[in-house]
Formats: structure tokens, C-alpha cells, sequence
């Protein structure tokens, strides 16, 4: 029996993942911490606007990817997506211990944003296959919370930096990555059946034709669902604070309670990533388990998490004790875990497996592009507005986007495929009892 066919393997998916999100976020993340060592020989870095434009060409060029990645993955291998395009940003991250310029940085993040757009949409979906149903909420999860460790360890970027230098540090992770990348080649597989053809009419020989369901019909069907469109919102709505906390709670940090960077930055990030994992371990199970009993459990459980984030914004902006500021970030850390391991399964309650991966990507894709544009405002409103300010003001918008969830979205099954073979099966009784 290989591998793949295990009983096993499906959580085993999880935990080779797991290791991949890590990278993924911390070499993504490690950037933002040693903002200051990396200054030292690059001074255009110290400029907040020009160092807030070097963390937003990396969301816009992901953003802009992101659902054609999606696109692709749903008609591609994602396990030789996931293998590519873990190599590429690992070569990326080993080459940008060499940059020597503003400019090379530049071009180096935006290369970067297009190699890691194509792992979310392969990696989720790939896992929404795995499991069909029971675990799906854990198993996602479970898989985030490698994000939440690698922007964890990417927050001790500034203290390796200074220990050793920030080139070593940029080199040594970007080998780490390109060797993983060649382990999954013989440990990760695709999931059979993925790519498979969308069921057509009865062909004249009996059996049920099969045709190829081309991207202008897969966009179509998606975003002809309202549903779609307010997951689309409070996804994106979610994204603000949440991008605003991976790139500048360190800042934040650092002015309001007197830290310094090396300090500031394992504290904020060390605090969202503990707490979102405590989130996780805690929504996933909670959305598992609510959802066999009644079929909007999961959006109930996302909407928890959403209604905790909105005061913890507040206390995070606005609290000037190092106290406060660590229990807010907890406490928005919890909301946030709850409501990320929901989003995958709940978009499954709405998009067939056929589409998920570029449905996916277009929330990725609507979600960076507002982190892009944050991060950007952020740098030009920090000395103006300052940044405690903003962070209090993105909990208003969430408050929309909990509304809208609450009101809006009412899923008919866990699962769009269970829905999807039941048509299926009607239409081939139908068609038997009309000949």
C-alpha cells in the first residue's frame, strides 16, 4: 500500500505543510524586524514611507497573483506548485542576503509576492480534500498555525541579525527552504482525483460525458453567488488589522511602550502567533463539532472570533502599558485563530471542489490588496494621525463585516460537493427515466 493511501497520511498533509507556512511567513516576516540592522548599510530603509512602499510591493504583486495561482491549482498538480514555489522564494530570501540597494530589495519582494501566491490556494485546498468534513475546521487550522510560528520567528529576525548579521540570516533560511522544498518531492502527494473533468450530459454510449470546465465558467459560477461576495468582505475586512499587526505592531510596540526593536518585535509577534494558535486549537474543534448539530456552526464560530477582535483593535491602538497592550493583543490573537481556521471550510460550504483553489485565491488575492494598502497608508499616517489611532479605527469595519456574516450567509450542507453529487445523481435518474 503506498504512503498516500494510509489512514495516516492525511494529517501527515497537515504536518508537511505545517513546516511550509513556517517558511513561508518568516521569510516573509523577517524583513520587517531587521529593518534596522539592514539600515545600517542600506539608509533608504530608514525612511518609514520608503520602507512602508518595500513591504507593500510584496502584497501587490501577491494580491495580483493570487487568483490566477488559484486558477491554476485547481487544474494543476498543487503538490509540484507547492515544491516550485517553496524553491523559489527560498532561492529569493538566500539572494537577498547580497542586496546591496533599495531598488534590488525591491525587485527581489515583488518576485517573492509571485512564487508565495501560488502556495495558500494549493496547499488549502489540497487539505480541504483530504478531509471531507469531520476535521476539516482542525486540520486547517492546525495548518495556520504554521503561519502564525513562522511570523513568530520572523520577529527574532532583528536579534539574529545582531548576533550574527543580516545577510547570514537571509542565507542560512533561504538554504533551509530549498532543501525542504526537495524533501517534499518524495513525501508529499496529490490527491486523487484532483483536476478531474466536471460531469456533462449522457453521451449516446450510456455513460455520463465528461467536459472540461473552462475559467470563464469557473469565474461565473463563483461570483454568482452572493455568499461568495460577503466572504469576499469580511475576509478582506479581517485582512486590515491583520496585515496591520504582522508589519507594524512591532513599530507600535516600540513607540508606545519605550521599547527597543529587538525587544518590540519577538513581543508583538510572539504574542499574536501564541494566542492565534490558542485560537485555533480552540475554533477548529468548536467549529468541528457545532456544525454536526447545526450547519451554520462554522460561520458562528468565525463570527465569535470577529466580534473578540473589534475591541481588542481598540485596547491595542489606544493602550500605552505594556500590560493592556499584551492582553489585547492575546485576546485579538484568539479571535483571529478562530476566525482563520473557519474561512477554507465555510468557502466550502459554498464553492465546489472544482473551484475552490481560484476562489480562494480571489479572497487571498481582495485580502493582500487591502493588507498592501494599509501598510502603505500606515507608513504615511504614522506621524500624522499616529499608528495607535488607525488601529483602533479598523475595528469598525469589522463590525460591518460581522453583520453581514451573521445576516447573509445560510449554507444548505457542510460540504458544496455532497450538494454537487446529489445533482448528480438526480440528473442521471432523471435522464434513465425519460429513455
Amino acid at each position: 500500500m503506498k504512503i498516500s493511501e494510509k489512514k495516516f497520511y492525511p494529517w501527515m498533509v497537515v504536518g508537511l505543510l505545517w513546516v511550509v507556512a513556517l517558511l513561508n511567513y518568516m521569510d516573509r516576516q523577517m524583513l520587517s524586524t531587521m529593518q534596522g540592522n539592514i539600515a545600517l548599510d542600506i539608509p533608504a530603509l530608514r525612511n518609514a514611507e520608503a520602507f512602508g512602499a518595500l513591504m507593500a510591493i510584496f502584497l501587490w504583486v501577491y494580491g495580483i497573483a493570487s487568483p490566477f495561482s488559484g486558477a491554476v491549482a485547481d487544474r494543476l498538480s498543487r503538490k509540484w506548485l507547492i515544491v516550485g514555489s517553496l524553491g523559489v522564494w527560498s532561492g529569493v530570501t538566500y539572494a537577498m542576503g547580497y542586496c546591496t540597494d533599495f531598488h534590488q530589495l525591491m525587485w527581489l519582494r515583488g518576485i517573492m509576492g509571485i512564487s508565495e501566491a501560488l502556495y495558500i490556494p494549493s496547499a488549502l485546498s489540497l487539505i480541504a480534500d483530504y478531509f471531507t468534513g469531520k476535521g476539516r475546521s482542525l486540520a486547517i487550522g492546525l495548518h495556520m498555525t504554521g503561519l502564525y510560528c513562522g511570523q513568530a520567528l520572523g520577529g527574532f529576525g532583528s536579534l539574529v541579525a545582531t548576533t550574527w548579521s543580516w545577510q547570514a540570516t537571509f542565507h542560512w533560511f533561504g538554504i533551509i527552504g530549498v532543501a525542504y522544498a526537495a524533501l517534499l518531492i518524495y513525501l508529499l502527494h496529490e490527491k486523487q482525483g484532483h483536476g478531474a473533468a466536471a460531469p456533462g450530459p449522457r453521451g449516446s454510449g450510456g455513460g455520463t460525458a465528461k467536459r472540461k470546465e473552462s475559467l470563464a465558467r469557473s469565474f461565473a459560477v463563483v461570483f454568482s453567488s452572493a455568499a461568495f461576495w460577503v466572504i469576499l468582505f469580511f475576509f478582506a475586512s479581517s485582512s486590515i488589522p491583520g496585515w496591520a499587526t504582522k508589519n507594524w505592531l512591532p513599530t507600535l510596540f516600540r513607540d508606545n511602550l519605550g521599547l527597543s526593536m529587538e525587544w518590540a518585535g519577538p513581543m508583538a509577534t510572539l504574542t499574536i502567533a501564541v494566542s492565534s494558535f490558542i485560537g485555533v486549537m480552540v475554533g477548529g474543534p468548536v467549529s468541528d463539532r457545532w456544525v454536526k448539530r447545526n450547519v451554520r456552526g462554522r460561520i458562528y464560530t468565525s463570527a465569535i472570533g470577529l466580534a473578540m477582535m473589534i475591541p481588542a483593535l481598540v485596547f491595542i491602538g489606544l493602550a500605552h502599558n505594556a500590560w493592556f497592550s499584551v492582553l489585547a493583543g492575546l485576546f485579538f490573537g484568539v479571535g483571529y485563530g478562530m476566525f482563520d481556521a473557519n474561512n477554507m471550510p465555510i468557502l466550502c460550504q459554498f464553492v465546489s471542489p472544482r473551484q475552490r483553489a481560484m476562489a480562494y485565491g480571489f479572497m487571498n488575492s481582495l485580502g493582500v490588496i487591502m493588507g498592501a494598502i494599509t501598510t502603505q497608508l500606515l507608513g504615511g499616517l504614522a506621524e500624522s494621525v499616529g499608528l495607535g489611532m488607525c488601529f483602533a479605527m479598523m475595528g469598525g469595519i469589522l463590525l460591518i463585516a460581522l453583520a453581514l456574516q451573521l445576516i447573509v450567509l445560510r449554507p444548505t450542507s457542510d460540504d458544496m460537493a455532497d450538494e454537487d453529487a446529489g445533482e448528480k445523481l438526480k440528473a442521471e435518474i432523471a435522464t434513465e427515466e425519460s429513455e
